[in-house]
């Protein structure tokens, strides 16, 4: 499929696509200082031309590549077994952050939030876990009739396994049924 916007040559989806496949293995691989543009370009065997004509600049285009993984890899279908779901939504929650490259990629950029005000934006522009979490998070608080809004029942939810991974603790001694047994209680399910 080739886009045109009038102006230039066409953008080519399969470039696109071969973009948004590079980025976050090479990122895995240099480290988000040494992530540059050209070397996004050529790891996908596209001119560095063909990137900017899609992202303005390195944190667009790995944002965009995570935030499509992470719509794939934090996919819980629901089993109508609410406890169960909330488990397997963690159990991916954790994979994501800690062995998934999309999911170092959306960390790097966390990271990078914390002194690039651009980057704050672009990752304040969509709650890529959030999102990820509504449909678990929409079904406890259906099943619980609590107060609480999905916002912060979210919160709840993402929240201990995201502190403990993102400050540098050793995340494979998180029990995820634990924490959804905790969460269960939390939301007034039984």
């Amino acid at each position: 499929m080739v886009e045109s916007n009038g102006r230039g040559r066409p953008r080519s989806e399969s470039a696109r696509t071969a973009v948004l496949h590079a980025v976050d293995d090479l990122l895995v691989e240099v480290g988000y200082a040494a992530l540059t543009m050209k070397g996004i370009a050529e790891r996908a065997g596209v001119g560095r031309q063909t990137v900017y004509r899609w992202w303005s600049n390195k944190a667009e285009v790995l944002y965009e590549a995570s935030v499509l993984d992470a719509q794939h890899e934090l996919a819980a279908p629901l089993s109508g077994d609410v406890r169960e779901d909330v488990r397997a939504y963690l159990d991916a929650l954790v994979t994501f952050l800690t062995r998934s490259h999309a999911g170092a990629a959306y960390r790097a950029l966390l990271g990078e939030a914390q002194h690039d005000p651009d980057v704050a934006l672009l990752l304040a522009s969509r709650d890529v876990l959030g999102d990820s979490a509504a449909g678990v998070v929409d079904a406890v608080r259906a099943a619980s009739g609590t107060t609480l809004s999905t916002q912060q029942a979210t919160a709840l939810l993402i929240g201990p396994p995201f502190f403990r991974i993102l400050s540098g603790h050793d995340a494979s001694d998180i029990d995820t049924g634990t924490l959804a047994d905790r969460f269960m209680r939390v939301m007034g399910c039984p």
